[in-house]
């Protein structure tokens, strides 16, 4: 049996923008639900992801592993993917579990695809609580600094 999210149902407010419902109990459910159809043969540690996008879409992901294990894709890559495939956007808010259904923190390599597709603002759902990204990646490396050290203002793509 998976264990219930931990109630946490208030409305949270991303900085300079709009204010988001996050339903944290229907990001769990797409979470365990994505962690279910995970391929993860040789860990048999199956890890399911669900991220709220500030149009209102939720977007979702599963690890993907390979027999040369480093190329392994974790959820959130898939989760990432899945945004971008779907029309882009910002993470508003994500919820990632492992195969006890419980919060799980992601991995480094994650939390910096987390930072670029959310950005500061964007809350994680952690074993310790709701926390923004700053709290998960601080001083984080991002667009900005290649700008700056390119000396120059990128576009959006």
């Amino acid at each position: 049996m998976t264990p219930q999210p931990e109630r946490d149902e208030t409305a949270s407010t991303t900085p300079g923008s709009a204010a988001y419902d996050i339903d944290w109990g229907a990001l769990h459910e797409r979470a365990v639900a994505l962690m279910h159809a995970a391929y993860a043969p040789y860990s048999r540690f199956p890890v399911g992801v669900a991220g709220l996008v500030d149009d209102g879409r939720v977007v979702a992901g599963c690890n993907v592993e390979n027999a040369s294990y480093g190329v392994a894709l974790c959820a959130e890559c898939g989760m990432v993917s899945d945004l971008v495939a779907t029309g882009g956007g910002r993470l508003v808010a994500v919820y990632c579990v492992g195969a006890d259904g419980r919060p799980l923190m992601p991995c480094g390599r994650c939390r910096q695809l987390l930072w670029e597709h959310g950005g500061p603002t964007c809350l994680l759902r952690t074993p310790t609580g709701v926390l923004p990204m700053t709290a998960v990646l601080p001083q984080a490396f991002g667009r900005e600094n290649l700008d700056r050290l390119a000396g120059q203002v990128r576009t959006k793509e």
